[in-house]
């Protein structure tokens, strides 16, 4: 594999994770974003190649034996989830480091094989009360589904002292600025 630097977001979700990916990706630096893949159906407005890699379930099973990802993870029953290494591949032979907006699962898997080529960034919010009204105030989720986000988010927040950095989104202005500021000392 040619090398590049690897910059791993990671984060419960409703921190602002998503949010910084897409203010980085915006700035004039040498990044492109590594897309994922999965065994699950394409929504209406997602399109093969741009908002994930569609793979049915038997070819995703296959490239498992391969060894064909770098990481991968079931998220739910027969819904994979992973990175191809030809995605990394492609990346870097144009010239560009990589960027994901990954699990705390495969954040750290990639961080643990390219231990000195990955910074790995957990985005915290302030506290699970804040975050559970920021979630609320997206209305995309039934209580349930909401219920669930939050103890998820709560087993997540226990990996963060794994990851090189913490950043706690309090002021999005300021992350923003944080964000850009440690990825340029990373890739200089």
């Amino acid at each position: 594999m040619k090398s590049g630097k690897l910059i791993v977001f990671s984060a419960p979700s409703g921190s602002g994770k998503t949010t910084l990916v897409q203010h980085l990706l915006l700035q004039q630096l040498p990044l492109r974003f590594s897309i994922s893949a999965t065994s699950r159906a394409p929504r209406v407005h997602e399109a093969d190649g741009k908002d994930y890699y569609f793979i049915d379930l038997d070819s995703f099973n296959s490239k498992i034996k391969e060894g064909a990802f770098i990481e991968f993870e079931e998220v739910y029953k027969n819904t994979f989830y992973g990175t191809l290494k030809s995605e990394l591949e492609r990346i870097w032979a144009a010239g560009f480091h990589v960027v994901f907006d990954i699990d705390v699962k495969g954040g750290l898997a990639i961080k643990k094989q390219f231990p000195d080529q990955t910074l790995a960034i957990f985005v915290q919010p302030p506290s699970l009360e804040i975050l559970e009204s920021r979630l609320r105030q997206r209305q995309t989720e039934s209580e349930s589904a909401l219920k669930q986000r939050i103890e998820k988010a709560a087993y997540e927040l226990s990996f963060a002292p794994e990851f090189d950095y913490v950043l706690v989104n309090n002021d999005l202005d300021l992350a923003k600025q944080e964000v850009l500021e440690l990825v340029k000392d990373f890739i200089a």
